[in-house]
């Protein structure tokens, strides 16, 4: 088999993609990653990273259009990173992700079922909070996103995955920033104030915060920067700054100073009322969110004299658009800040039969077991990495009828649901949710039931 080597220029066939959205084809025998191509496509491709097992090509050229290419509608795809489906039509991608959900049943989960169809949404201006890093090059301040592997600023001032409002917000705080010549931080001498512009959007009730993330405690002429922005009239609610000092790539620190407003706004998710932070966990897609929530409903099988046990709840949101269907609802969340979000979330809509924890998730399931606690439906909303199974185990030990597992990860959702079927649970139906169009990511809701 002839070896590929860096600088290497080779014709190659895209017949898949990888579950980061990269094409992936085959030269004599070994993988090919290509970012940028689309399955049936053929392309001419120069190798930038060479190994035994794999190796990576960035495009040149595309020798064969495949059916599903499309012109990205995008200036700065793929440069940004932030999607990387902008070169197939939507319906194709929809394909790609309803594949990589039934892929990851069989043959990492070992289970024969029926995926239900994926439901899809609207691929553009869905995202309702955005987190842009900030340069200053020839006193211009450039607000964008990192370029793939890279701190490394895209200059992308209207992003279409955004709503439109924030484009004007960002050049209101551009303008303000040149104007007043305000520094941007440099990673490398953790010098300057101005980190990134957070930004987030209640979709229901139209409110708008504005944050900026800053290395230190103050910023010059801040009631002028917050009178521009409420002349916008797009529904700015509350004007924040949000000081991180520390030497970190994580964007938010851990307190805030209101400039403007209460430093919150709210939102409604299936006729809820959530009040949202900075530092708030909610979901991104709000009307993808209706959608997947009230499938989780459905699964959930709620009724009036049912006690429902809502791991990894986070701000609360899925438990408590259910909690009036049922008789005791537990939430159960590691991070503090989170549990006092879904403790003021259930006062908010005058929820009294709500109960939160601050537990790791294992061990307040084996404190509620050690209680009696006998739940009748079970949520799982775990992070990418899926849960351990020490967990899966104490939750399969409670009995209850019905498991709701909310999935961010096909493969770590079909490896838990392999050691759920070994526990007695045998998955019923599965749903992929597209909340995040145009990335590589897929949601998905699975109920699975005691067998």
């Amino acid at each position: 088999m002839d070896t590929l080597r860096k600088n290497d220029e080779i014709a190659l066939e895209i017949t898949g993609f990888t579950s980061e959205g990269s094409g992936i084809g085959r030269h004599n025998g070994l993988a090919v990653f290509v970012s940028g191509a689309a399955p049936g496509d053929i392309v001419k491709v120069v190798i930038i990273k060479a190994k035994s097992n794999y190796a990576v090509g960035k495009l040149l050229t595309v020798l064969r259009r495949s059916e599903d290419r499309v012109e990205p509608d995008c200036p700065v795809f793929p440069k940004c990173g932030g999607c990387v489906f902008r070169h197939v039509s939507y319906e194709a991608e929809l394909r790609y992700k309803q594949q990589r959900v039934e892929d990851a049943f069989s043959r990492i989960g070992h289970l024969n079922i029926t995926v239900s169809p994926i439901v899809g949404g609207e691929p553009d201006g869905y995202r309702n909070k955005a987190q842009f890093p900030v340069q200053l090059a020839g006193g211009r301040l450039f607000t964008g996103f990192y370029a793939p592997f890279s701190h490394r600023v895209i200059h992308c001032p209207d992003c279409r995955l955004q709503p439109k409002e924030f484009a004007s917000i960002l050049r209101t705080v551009a303008r303000w920033a040149e104007k007043y010549k305000i520094p941007v931080y440099d990673e490398t001498s953790g010098k300057g104030l101005l980190r990134h512009i957070y930004l987030r959007k209640g979709f229901a009730t139209g409110q708008i915060m504005v944050c900026l993330v800053i290395n230190g405690e103050k910023v010059f002429k801040a009631k002028e920067l917050t009178d521009a922005l409420l002349k916008l009239g797009c529904g700015v609610e509350t004007v924040l700054l949000n000081h991180n000092t520390e030497d970190t790539n994580v964007v938010l620190g851990k307190t805030n100073t209101v400039l403007y407003g209460d430093g919150t706004i709210e939102d409604v998710l299936l006729g809820k009322r959530f009040r949202v932070s900075p530092l708030s966990f909610y979901q991104v897609n709000h009307d993808g969110a209706e959608r997947l929530y009230a499938k989780a409903h459905e699964f959930a099988k709620t009724g009036a004299h049912d006690v429902v046990l809502d791991l990894y709840c986070g701000a609360g949101t899925i438990g408590l658009t259910m909690a009036d269907d049922v008789k005791t609802l537990i939430g159960v969340e590691i991070v503090p800040e989170a549990v006092e979000d879904a403790k003021t979330n259930a006062e908010l809509n005058g929820i009294t039969n709500a109960r939160f924890m601050c537990a790791d998730a294992a061990k307040a399931a084996e404190t509620l077991k050690s209680e009696g606690v006998t739940p009748d439906a079970v949520i799982v909303d775990p992070p990418r990495k899926g849960c351990d199974e020490a967990l899966l185990r104490t939750v399969a030990n409670m009995g209850p009828e019905r498991i709701v597992y909310v999935s961010c990860d096909p493969a770590t959702l079909a490896r838990d649901c392999a050691v759920l079927d070994r526990l007695g649970y045998r998955v019923k139906e599965v749903c992929p949710f597209d909340m995040f169009p145009r990335t590589a990511h897929v949601e998905c809701v699975t109920l699975m039931t005691r067998n």
